[in-house]
């Protein structure tokens, strides 16, 4: 079972997944840590990822970004008309959900948001199966802080048609505490002062501050605040815009009237952004990007400053705001984490010093945060890896309220009540109590609909509670309704069901009563006496009640319906990769055959093998480039074992040559490693017997040791004579 965080990105996607005792990032089919946002279409296939960046200055009109801002947005939002001005495809209505319209398989075509982004997480699925060589199914995908109800459904949904298990929906900035949180061993305890850190990201289309306390084996999100549209494709713009100027007044050309002058030039720009953050300026140039004009400019970063100043000064607003919600001041923050590519900007990092007057903390890659703090949700969530517990205590961003007809019976009765505020702590359940004598509808909404992005429909869902009537005395029904914000951050109302106030008798607890695992209180007999019992009123769960839900998600059948769409066009993909797979295996056969046959093949062929083998490859290549030039998979395969049938027994002899000479080599190499081994072996002995040869030869005889030690005989004897005369 595998382990998947997903940072859906506005503008590429990073993939973390748990292994090797750690998170690590993975690499997509062309070995990059980031796979672009992109669903691109043509005549033949979908290209999705790296494909579509491929291609997507050359089919424009077809190549969809900005899948993250359309999810789950109607056509209408002017949020959604923003997005045409960074797309070249044409975004349009499709019942009511934003879409576009491309040309894909030859004809007009229209696809949901929700479908492009379910094409997209099919690729990122097969390309982390691919990776980990293990089938993909659970995972968790982040979503900015400020999506809706409805646009959470909509990636939930997403995932459904893309075959993937979503185990939980993670704020961006709540996956980048987590993934701070969870490896820090020197948090503070439950007693002491939490450690508040900010979390500044700053992506590639959006701008989220989140300010959080951390405690020992938890995180509490105390405030989020965002700003939409602050991002790197607005400086990348704002340059652009620069550009244009620039090149009517210099080289005559205007890039607005031109789609791909001007996608080429947002290219260049975000590259030149990226180097002025390292460098106080540099050029940019681009090869006849208009009417064969080449450009060229030197710009410097104060020039750019002064472009984005609008944008510079709305750099703190968020964490303003941020602040202020969590009733906190600068000096309560112990530490600024910087995220997001955008951070890097000097001018953005200059404005939040100075506002907090302290130095930013970049501890977190600013890449690759998110992805690893979603793996980490992942695996907290997973019963196979065993992780350190780590409570993760996000908030509600916008107040969701619910609202009723009024009982005939109960004149004075509210009909709306604010039932999640604000800053509340998600997941979070409530229960809600009417008092009904027949069935009843409740809807659920967001509170203030100024606080939504765009103009999303404050609009959650529908709830109709059956099965309701009076009770024999013609009282009401007590009617208990479980409302859930759950881990997504989506709202249903989980189940419902009706009590009744009931007399029930309970124990009377008495003064000096020992705790419950003490012994039985016994009477001087060491009896057992009774306890004293009350009746009290409670109210007993009786029934249940059944519940009609009607919510934004999209219903199952269409979903269905999506799901086998997406299946056919993944079948399609696949073969038409492998039939282009086959194809470049004939042409590459074609050419490595004939520089082969008078090569290495020569001696082994027959000049009558070679001709009818020179005859084949040519009359294959003429075919392969007039009407081969786009057939089946199986055709291709046919040439190929055609080619193959001639080829065959010429490489075979070739083949056998070589095993033999091979086999030769590695003859002659074991016999000479076993001469050396011999050569070896007789020398050790020979040095062995010379050893034991000087050894011998230096050590004295046994009888010359002993002569040499004592007296001569005949001496001890003229001395023993002496003495005794």
């Amino acid at each position: 079972m595998s382990v998947v965080g997903i940072d859906f990105g506005a503008q590429s996607t990073k993939v973390g997944v748990a292994r090797n005792k750690g998170i690590d990032i993975i690499t997509n089919e062309v070995s990059n840590r980031s796979t672009p946002s992109l669903v691109g279409f043509s005549a033949r296939s979908r290209q999705i990822g790296e494909g579509a960046k491929t291609q997507e200055t050359s089919n424009l009109k077809n190549t969809v970004g900005s899948l993250k801002r359309l999810i789950g947005r109607s056509f209408s939002d002017p949020d959604v008309q923003l997005e045409q001005e960074y797309n070249s495809a044409a975004i349009c209505d499709v019942n009511g959900q934003a879409g576009v319209e491309v040309s894909y398989l030859g004809k007009k075509e229209k696809f949901t948001a929700t479908q492009l982004v379910a094409m997209y997480l099919t690729k990122i699925k097969d390309i982390t199966s691919k990776e980990l060589r293990l089938p993909v199914s659970d995972v968790t995908v982040s979503v900015p802080a400020w999506f809706s109800d409805v646009q959470r459904r909509a990636m939930i949904d997403a995932g459904d048609i893309a075959g993937l298990n979503v185990l939980r929906l993670v704020n961006d900035t709540t996956a980048t505490a987590l993934g701070y949180g969870i490896t820090k061993l020197d948090l503070p305890g439950p007693e002491e002062k939490p450690r508040r850190v900010i979390f500044v990201d700053i992506g590639y289309s959006d701008y989220t501050a989140t300010i959080v306390e951390f405690r020992k084996g938890e995180l509490n999100v105390k405030a989020t605040a965002c700003d939409r549209h602050f991002g790197g494709r607005n400086f990348d713009k704002a340059l652009t815009e620069h550009f244009a100027d620039e090149f009517k007044e210099k080289f005559k050309i205007d890039i607005r009237t031109h789609p791909k002058a001007w996608s080429r030039s947002v290219a260049a720009a975000e590259k030149l952004k990226k180097v002025l953050s390292a460098n106080p300026q540099a050029p940019m140039s681009i090869e006849s990007l208009m009417e064969d004009t080449d450009v060229r400019l030197m710009v410097k970063r104060e020039e750019l400053e002064t472009m984005v100043k609008p944008l510079l000064e709305r750099v703190t607003l968020p964490i303003e705001q941020a602040l202020a919600e969590a009733k906190l001041k600068v000096d309560d923050i112990d530490h600024i984490e910087m995220v997001g590519g955008c951070t890097r900007v000097p001018a953005i990092k200059d404005a939040i010093t100075k506002f907090f007057g302290k130095n930013l903390s970049f501890t977190l890659n600013q890449d690759e945060a998110i992805a690893r703090g979603c793996a980490f949700a992942c695996a907290t969530l997973s019963p196979v890896f065993r992780v350190r517990d780590f409570a993760v205590h996000d908030i509600v961003n916008y107040p969701i309220e619910f609202t009723w007809e009024q009982s005939p019976e109960i004149p004075d009765e509210d009909t709306s009540l604010t039932v999640f505020s604000r800053g509340n702590v998600m997941p979070s359940t409530k229960i809600l109590t009417f008092y009904r004598k027949q069935p009843f509808d409740l809807e659920a909404r967001y509170a203030n609909p100024d606080m939504l992005p765009g103009k999303v429909n404050p609009w959650i869902g529908r709830f109709s509670v059956k099965g309701v009537k009076a009770d024999a005395n013609d009282d009401f029904m007590i009617c208990k309704l479980k409302a859930r914000l759950n881990l997504h951050g989506i709202l249903n109302v989980e189940s419902g069901y009706y009590v009744e106030d009931m007399e029930v008798e309970e124990p009377v607890p008495e003064e000096g009563e020992k705790k419950d695992g003490d012994a039985m209180d016994t009477d001087a007999n060491g009896e057992g006496q009774p306890k004293k019992t009350r009746k009290v009123k409670k109210q007993v769960r009786k029934g249940d009640l059944p519940i009609a839900t009607g919510t934004g998600g999209t219903d199952q059948a269409v979903k269905d319906t999506w799901h086998e769409r997406e299946t056919a066009m993944y079948m399609e993909d696949k073969l038409v990769a492998e039939t282009d797979e086959k194809k470049n295996e004939l042409e590459g056969s074609i050419y490595e055959l004939r520089d082969k046959i008078d090569g290495v093949y020569s001696e082994f062929a027959s000049d009558d093998e070679k001709e009818k083998l020179r005859a084949k490859l040519s009359a294959t290549e003429d075919w392969l480039y007039e009407e081969g030039e786009d057939t089946t998979k199986s055709v291709y395969v046919a040439k190929m074992d055609d080619i193959r049938f001639i080829a065959g027994p010429i490489i075979q002899r070739y083949k056998e040559k070589v095993d033999a000479e091979r086999q030769a080599v590695l003859k002659a190499e074991e016999e000479a490693a076993a001469k050396k081994r011999a050569e070896i072996e007789a020398k050790k002995k020979a040095e062995e017997e010379a050893k034991k040869a000087e050894e011998a030869a230096n050590k004295p005889a046994e009888g010359d040791a002993e002569m040499k030690d004592a007296p001569a005989e005949g001496e001890t004897a003229q001395g023993e004579t002496e003495e005794k005369q």
